[in-house]
């Protein structure tokens, strides 16, 4: 723009050359840009060359690497994506760091890497996972926010492809937002699970702050994704009623987040309660406020099922069982028996479909009823 406010060159457009700007400027014009189109540009350009450093790019790739907008910053090639299978307790610690860093200026390019890798590993192996992500997200409360924001971003954006049928821009933009929904009080919220007494009041009004703040803190790094920020700033408050209901994409998104995060937290241990069953957590999720089918819980529980991967279960046999596959439907997953009947240890897993009426299920069971300790590598083989 010049002085005044008149556009002199579009957004995108590339100019050639220096001389070109030397006569444009040799007119009299002085060339003025957004200064909040600036700092994003540059808050994504320095993203952009950390994570090159960190992938060890080479110098050439490195030198020759520009950006047009903080857009680009969502933009990353498919070798990013590790072939292998994930180390989930280092993707647990990665999204700790970055959460917890949420100001700083490569705080958008690492985010948006993780979550890349996060949707590519739940769309080659959805079952792996969840079953990953529900079982740390049940036993690791010092990392807890962290956890609790991947697996609510996995859970959306399973819900958002194989259930509603969402474009696939809207799909990464739920779960993006939903990995990113509580960066305004990550730390506060890792130090609530330990917490014994009640909240202060300065904690409440943090809590009730923490999705203004963490818009803030998304817009600071460069995100202008109105739908994106739309679903952050209320996803905390997000009413009943239908999705299709909704005015906005960013509302629908808000209220499936919502109803996500709730359904987490509830499966989710604090220093003053036990988890729930993924039964009767599943129960909360499925009815709204007013006891009424929520739609958006509804999707989750067909895309997760009533008993999720990572949850535990009883048999008709009265065997104790680890759920590893979601089955044909939502009540009769594939599981992995871990006691026998007699409640003794299982040396190597047994697995089970319990759609077989031999091995029905009888109930779902907490996790702290679970006696015997989870080698969780050899758990996650058994969802191939």
């Amino acid at each position: 723009m010049d002085s005044e406010g008149a556009v002199i060159a579009n957004k995108g457009y590339s100019i050639p050359d220096r001389a070109t700007i030397q006569r444009l400027v040799g007119r009299g014009l002085s060339l003025c840009i957004d200064q909040a189109d600036a700092e994003a540009h540059n808050r994504a350009y320095r993203a952009m060359l950390n994570d090159m450093v960190q992938r060890d790019r080479s110098i050439g790739r490195i030198a020759d690497a520009h950006v047009t907008d903080a857009s680009a910053a969502l933009v990353r090639d498919e070798d990013d994506v590790p072939i292998g299978p994930p180390d989930w307790l280092d993707y647990q610690s990665e999204a700790n760091t970055i959460l917890r860093d949420g100001g700083g200026p490569t705080f958008l390019g690492r985010l948006t890497h993780l979550h890349k890798r996060l949707r590519q590993h739940a769309i080659r192996n959805p079952d792996a996972a969840l079953l990953a992500l529900f079982h740390l997200s049940t036993n690791e409360v010092r990392m807890y926010s962290a956890t609790h924001a991947m697996l609510v971003s996995v859970m959306c954006g399973l819900a958002a492809r194989d259930v509603l049928g969402w474009p696939e821009a809207d799909e990464m933009t739920v779960s993006l937002a939903a990995l990113s929904m509580n960066v305004g009080m990550t730390e506060l919220q890792d130090k609530l699970t330990q917490q014994q007494g009640p909240l202060t009041p300065e904690q409440r009004l943090l809590v009730n702050n923490h999705p203004l703040r963490s818009v803030e803190l998304l817009t600071q790094a460069g995100v202008r994704d109105k739908t994106w920020l739309e679903a952050v700033r209320s996803h905390h408050a997000a009413a009943s009623g239908n999705l299709t209901d909704r005015n906005s994409m960013g509302d629908r998104m808000a209220r499936l987040i919502q109803r996500a995060d709730s359904f987490g937290a509830r499966r989710s241990p604090r220093a003053t309660r036990t988890p729930s069953s993924a039964a009767m957590a599943m129960k909360a999720t499925y009815f709204d406020e007013n006891q009424q089918v929520d739609q958006a819980g509804a999707a989750l529980i067909k895309a997760v099922g009533i008993h999720s991967p990572g949850s535990f279960v009883k048999l008709v046999t009265d065997e104790i069982a680890i759920v590893v596959k979601r089955g044909a439907n939502t009540t009769t997953p594939k599981v992995a028996v871990l006691t026998n009947r007699d409640g003794v240890a299982i040396v190597d897993p047994v697995l089970r479909d319990t759609a077989m009426s031999d091995y029905r299920i009888a109930a779902g069971i907490e996790s702290r009823e679970v006696k015997v300790k989870i080698n969780l590598q050899r758990i996650l083989s058994m969802t191939v």
